[in-house]
């Protein structure tokens, strides 16, 4: 373990060994470039003006844009440097008792008066449906047990390309959303709010470097490509989806809003927390195939709070379920010579487990409402309700250390 001088409590998801990056409003500043260890954000831009990064070359400005995607685009050698250089410069026993006062005054905040903005600029979007439970779930709720899982399934990493737009940096308020809506016993549609309103547990991973149309990632090289996950809150409107998306797929009942945590983890930070993913029967084509540990052991858990009552957990899952890892999401991705480009965002799909306390949706918590939840005040909840606030959690963790991704939440807003 790391010691820093910086005070990291016990249990804290930003220890000296996380060095997460996000882009913080900085007060009498404006946005930048960030870091936080323990509950103090560090402001890099004031730092490389202090010097800390001078021997990895002249790029004090790269620390001063509104998001990450110019710093990303200097390459891992240049971020993974400014990472190791904040550790050591942190680590106990390495303070210059002359540099406190003024790194107090002028890099030093406390996260908690710091607002955090959204960390990327978002080019592209798209949304994989990689874990073969809540897949399964789905496919026994809307056709049979038998037919659970569609034929090509088990071959490729289902995905759908979503709407950059409408991401937004936790902490948001979105209102629910409207559309059509048909009821079975019905001929015809109706317009209105949706009354199946519904979260996704999610992660997603950032794009560090940019390939040219027609190129391909292979499989073993996909790693490079990533920079690194966050959260990911995919907001769902069940009861629009369910009538529009045959023939082509999701589309209003899922793009007016998706939500994401404002700090991300780099790859390099998740190194001591690989696993193995499952084992896939049949066996993938080729360009998928992958030996070694892909999968992250990433604990993840979602509160319902409402008001200023305490948040409620309804579920409890974990990221190393899941069936498709990002590699092989990536490589499936760029095989017909899609290009990708810096910022770019790959969502996992909802992350559910075996049990149903560890199922990622309320679609399946309640199992489609004929189920609810009971919550502690005596409510009742088949779906989301106005005035809830969802919290996403997440966090990696073994016997000597912690590294955590924060959370992200939303409040919903009733229907304009």
């Amino acid at each position: 373990m790391m010691n820093s001088w910086i005070e990291i409590k016990e249990n804290s998801d930003f220890p000296l060994e996380n060095i997460p990056f996000g882009i913080g409003n900085i007060p009498g500043v404006g946005p930048r470039i960030c870091t936080r260890i323990g509950d103090t954000l560090l402001d890099l831009s004031t730092l490389a003006h202090l010097g800390y990064f001078d021997h990895l070359g002249k790029n004090k400005s790269v620390f001063e844009y509104s998001v990450l995607n110019p710093f990303i685009a200097k390459g891992k050698p240049f971020t993974c440097g400014v990472r190791t250089c904040l550790q050591e410069s942190f680590m106990a026993g390495n303070l210059s008792e002359s540099e406190l006062p003024l790194l107090k005054e002028k890099a030093f905040f406390p996260a908690s008066e710091v607002e955090m903005m959204i960390p990327l600029q978002i080019g592209d979007y798209t949304d994989f449906y990689s874990s073969i439970e809540h897949a399964t779930n789905v496919g026994i709720m809307f056709r049979d047990p038998e037919n659970a899982l569609l034929p090509n399934w088990r071959h490729i990493p289902v995905g759908y390309h979503g709407r950059a737009s409408s991401i937004v940096v936790s902490g948001a308020e979105i209102h629910r959303p409207n559309g059509q809506t048909k009821l079975p016993e019905s001929s015809f549609p109706v317009f209105g709010p949706s009354k199946q309103l519904d979260f996704e547990l999610e992660t997603a991973f950032v794009i560090g470097s940019e390939t040219q149309l027609g190129n391909t990632i292979p499989i073993e090289q996909a790693e490079d490509y990533i920079f690194g996950v966050l959260l990911f809150n995919d907001l769902s409107a069940r009861d629009i989806q369910s009538w529009e998306y045959v023939p082509l797929g999701p589309f209003l009942s899922k793009n007016f809003a998706s939500v994401i945590s404002p700090w991300v983890v780099t790859l390099d930070a998740l190194q001591p927390f690989r696993v193995q993913g499952p084992k896939q029967e049949p066996q993938v084509l080729p360009y998928l195939q992958l030996k070694g540990k892909h999968n992250y052991d990433i604990h993840l858990e979602v509160l319902i709070k409402t008001g200023d009552k305490p948040g409620f957990q309804v579920c409890r899952s974990n990221f190393k379920t899941m069936y498709w890892n990002m590699s092989q999401q990536l490589a499936h991705h760029t095989v017909n010579g899609c290009n990708v480009r810096i910022g770019d965002l790959y969502a996992s799909g909802t992350i559910s487990g075996t049990e149903p306390g560890s199922y990622g949706s309320m679609l399946e918590l309640t199992w489609r409402g004929t189920k609810p939840l009971k919550m502690p005040d005596g409510t009742e909840r088949k779906f989301i309700n106005d005035g809830d606030t969802i919290i996403i959690r997440g966090y990696c963790e073994n016997e000597n250390l912690r590294i955590g991704f924060g959370e992200v939440k939303v409040t919903i807003l009733p229907a304009r």
